[in-house]
């Protein structure tokens, strides 16, 4: 789209505003609402923030201002905001892209792959539970008759929150992104909306304007739309499981082989990527799961349904859904992510990951088809089975220690990120909680 194509989508949508919009370290979208008479200036110089007023970005009070230079490739209406549209950005400080900036990290190792001809596609499937606020400000289902047991797939869980989801899906739908199945998930409350798979950076930008869209219409109706990794502790958590595959422009499917000899369809170049992924996945951890919550969702364990459906081993399977990795013949799914992913630092790693697999032709070992989650202890460790970190302290020294993974996301992003977070575990360290209260307080 040009200048001149961008105005005159904005009179044919009478659209007033434009959001100039990126995402802080966390993955939050941040914006500032800037009139249409002045796209130039968003493309051009870009909007104006004070870089030490939001997280991750390494400035001081006396730092220069991040300017936030519009990408009129992903420019669309936001459908539930009449009169806005978001736009993506790229950040500047001094009219140099920002290192911090996650959307630029991205695009760098993009960019590397692009040069050797490859492009990857990542579709990304995201869950989140649709919640109500009671009077004593406790948290539940919205749909008070959604108490199954096993609730997946279940129609009147899905019929009973259909107005939301026809909204969010209808707003979705308008702008491209084409959402293609909608469900009810494993735990009350929580749904997936699926939409078709595209290059890495275009499904990044749309989980971004999903994750907008979702809260904000929930807000309207009263709702809440929360991507929190684990709300309620005996219900599945919440994920964002990652399919790859990888094109050359010529082959849209690289990692596809029918001559697999292990009948997943897989090609050399995938099980190399794959060898990357696990090879990395103590790293990848930190930034796949990225909070403390994240951990209540990778615990060993069951939930009430029978399944956390959580990947707590650096394993890969066929359809083996207790694995780090599933393969659904001839691409692979990574079940690390949370929903409290940032998309595009987690796409940054899993290039850096898979590529140095490619690189260093790392053999990923047989696949695992059994049921991880009955295994004992003994039987992981005679199949050579690791559990993945099962807190963010520890996810965050295998970080720190990954020098692949660091220099995929750049060395002053990754130790940011890893500064901010290991100040999210001291607090959390610190934190007294209810269960502590009442297991402790007479006991002794």
């Amino acid at each position: 789209m040009t200048p001149a194509q961008a105005r005159k989508f904005f009179k044919d949508n009478e659209i007033r505003y434009i959001l100039a919009q990126f995402v802080d370290i966390h993955g939050t979208a941040k914006a500032k609402a800037v009139p249409v008479e002045h796209l130039d200036m968003v493309l051009e110089n870009g909007a104006g923030f004070a870089g030490f007023a939001l997280w991750g970005f390494g400035m001081g009070p006396h730092g220069p201002d991040y300017m936030a230079k519009g990408d009129l490739t992903t420019l669309q209406a936001m459908p539930w905001m009449p009169g806005f549209a978001r736009m993506a950005t790229y950040g500047y400080t001094n009219n140099k892209p920002y290192a911090y900036d996650s959307r630029y990290a991205l695009k760098l190792q993009l960019d590397q792959l692009t040069a050797k001809g490859l492009t990857l596609f990542t579709g990304i499937e995201p869950e989140f539970m649709l919640l109500k606020r009671a009077p004593d400000g406790s948290i539940a289902p919205c749909d008070d008759t959604d108490t199954l047991e096993k609730p997946c797939y279940d129609y009147k869980g899905l019929a009973r929150s259909a107005a939301f989801l026809d909204k969010f899906t209808q707003s979705l739908r308008a702008v491209g992104i084409d959402v293609y199945q909608i469900d009810h998930e494993d735990a009350n409350g929580q749904f997936e909306v699926n939409f078709t798979y595209s290059d890495a950076l275009t499904s990044a930008d749309r989980i971004i304007f999903l994750k907008m869209a979702a809260s904000e219409i929930a807000h309207q109706m009263g709702l809440i739309v929360t991507f929190m990794p684990k709300p309620f502790s005996n219900r599945t958590g919440t994920g964002s499981h990652f399919h790859l595959s990888m094109g050359d422009g010529k082959t849209a499917n690289l990692f596809h082989d029918d001559k697999d000899k292990q009948g997943l369809g897989l090609s050399k170049m995938a099980y190399q990527f794959l060898g990357g992924l696990l090879a990395h996945a103590p790293g990848l951890t930190a930034l796949c799961a990225p909070t403390v919550n994240s951990y209540k969702r990778l615990v060993v364990g069951r939930a009430l349904s029978g399944a956390t459906w959580a990947p707590a081993y650096i394993a890969y399977g066929d359809n083996n859904r207790t694995c780090m990795v599933r393969v659904p013949y001839g691409r692979l799914e990574l079940r690390l992510p949370d929903g409290a992913i940032n998309p595009y630092l987690v796409t940054a790693a899993v290039i850096g990951a898979g590529m140095d697999g490619i690189a260093n032709k790392v053999d990923p070992g047989a696949p695992v088809n059994e049921n991880l989650y009955e295994w004992s202890p003994k039987q992981l460790a005679d199949a050579g089975i690791k559990v993945l970190p099962q807190n963010l302290s520890e996810a965050l020294d295998a970080l720190e220690a990954d020098d692949v993974l660091c220099t995929a996301l750049g060395r002053d992003l990754a130790a940011e990120f890893i500064r901010l977070k290991r100040m999210e575990w001291v607090e959390y360290s610190r934190h007294v909680s209810a269960w502590e209260v009442e297991r402790y307080l007479e006991f002794f």
